[in-house]
């Protein structure tokens, strides 16, 4: 499992049921303390986009699902 992968799934797991984390938190772990996490967002969707074929995450924006990752979106947990 690649590193974004499991920083997406273990936010949401801290997080909780029916909770969304964003992107750029997953990509601030990668980061670490000294990094720059913009650096790592393409690593975190890509894993998003690996994440939803396996039908593990859904997305939303303003409480709306959406349907592809495209433009700003939150991350949820398949229930």
């Amino acid at each position: 499992m690649s590193g974004a992968k499991r920083a997406i799934l273990g936010l949401l797991e801290e997080r909780g049921a029916n909770k969304t984390i964003c992107p750029s938190e997953a990509a601030r772990i990668l980061a670490g303390s000294n990094r720059n996490w913009r650096d790592y967002i393409e690593d975190v969707h890509l894993a998003v986009d690996v994440l939803i074929s396996e039908k593990a995450i859904s997305l939303s924006w303003k409480g709306e699902p959406k349907q592809e990752r495209r433009g700003p979106y939150r991350i949820a947990r398949r229930p």
